[in-house]
C-alpha cells in the first residue's frame, strides 16, 4: 500500500482503471494470472512494480531493471476480443504513443510482434499471457525509462514512471477496439529484410511482407518460399532491403 501522497497516489487514471502499486514483486504477470484464476480482480486492473525479481520476457528472456528506474507492469483483462492478439497490438501502440509523448525528437517505431523501437534501439518488451481457467489474458510491459542495459535505449531520468503509464493508459482507451490499421502504420518491421529466430533456434532469412488477419508475420525468402509466423525474434537488417514488390 502506497503512503499518502506518493507519486502513484496523485497521479490521475482513467475512468475504469484500477491501478495498484508494489515495491516489489516476482512477475507481475505472474500475480495478475494467479488473480484472473481466483476471480479476485476485474477488467482493466494494472500491477506496477518498482523491482521484478523474475520479470520475463519473451522466449523467456530474462527482464530485470533497478528498483524504481523503469516501467514494469501488467495489464489485466477479463473483456478479450475474439482474436486476442488484436488486444496485444492495442497496448503496443499505447506504449508507443506514451515514448512518442516523452521523446517527440526521436523515431519510434514497433517491431513484429510487440516491441517498441526509439531510433531502431529496443525500448520496451510486451508479453502477453492467457489464463486457461478464466480466459483472461495479462499484458506486461518493460518500459526502459530511466535507466536502460547496454545497446537499448530509455527515455529519460526526468521523465517520471507513473506518468508514463498514465499516458499509456489514456492512449489505450483512446484507440479503437480493431487496431489492426493503425498496428500496421507503426510496424516498422514491413518492408525490411529480417533474420526471424524461431523457437526450435532455426533463423529464417527473407523479406517481411505483410501481416495477416490475426497479426502473424508474412515472410518470403529469396527463392521466393513464403511462409506465415504465429512466433520468432525478429531482427532487422541494417542494410538497404534487396528484396523488390
Amino acid at each position: 500500500m502506497d503512503a499518502p501522497g506518493s507519486i502513484w497516489q496523485v497521479e490521475t487514471w482513467p475512468p475504469g482503471w484500477t491501478v495498484r502499486h508494489v515495491v516489489e514483486t516476482g512477475s507481475t504477470n505472474t500475480d495478475l494470472l494467479a488473480a484472473l484464476e481466483a476471480g479476485t480482480i476485474g477488467d482493466r486492473t494494472a500491477l506496477v512494480a518498482d523491482h521484478q525479481t523474475a520479470g520475463r520476457g519473451r522466449l523467456d528472456r530474462v527482464w530485470d531493471a533497478p528498483s524504481g528506474a523503469n516501467l514494469l507492469v501488467s495489464l489485466a483483462f477479463t473483456n478479450v476480443p475474439e482474436i486476442p492478439s488484436l488486444l496485444t497490438q492495442r497496448v503496443g501502440i499505447a506504449t508507443l504513443e506514451a515514448c512518442r509523448a516523452s521523446r517527440p525528437d526521436a523515431e519510434v517505431s514497433l517491431k513484429w510482434p510487440n516491441d517498441v523501437l526509439l531510433d531502431d534501439a529496443k525500448i520496451a518488451g510486451i508479453l502477453a499471457q492467457r489464463s486457461a481457467a478464466s480466459g483472461g489474458v495479462a499484458v506486461g510491459v518493460g518500459l526502459n525509462v530511466g535507466w536502460a542495459p547496454v545497446g537499448a535505449a530509455r527515455l529519460n531520468s526526468s521523465v517520471s514512471v507513473p506518468t508514463v503509464l498514465s499516458t499509456l493508459l489514456h492512449t489505450f482507451d483512446a484507440l479503437p477496439a480493431d487496431c489492426s490499421e493503425p498496428y500496421r502504420a507503426c510496424l516498422g518491421t514491413l518492408g525490411r529484410d529480417v533474420d526471424v529466430e524461431l523457437p526450435d533456434g532455426s533463423i529464417l532469412r527473407g523479406h517481411a511482407i505483410d501481416i495477416d488477419g490475426t497479426g502473424r508475420l508474412v515472410v518470403r525468402e529469396v527463392d521466393g518460399t513464403v511462409h506465415v509466423l504465429d512466433v520468432g525474434d525478429v531482427v532487422h537488417a541494417r542494410h538497404a532491403p534487396s528484396h523488390t514488390e
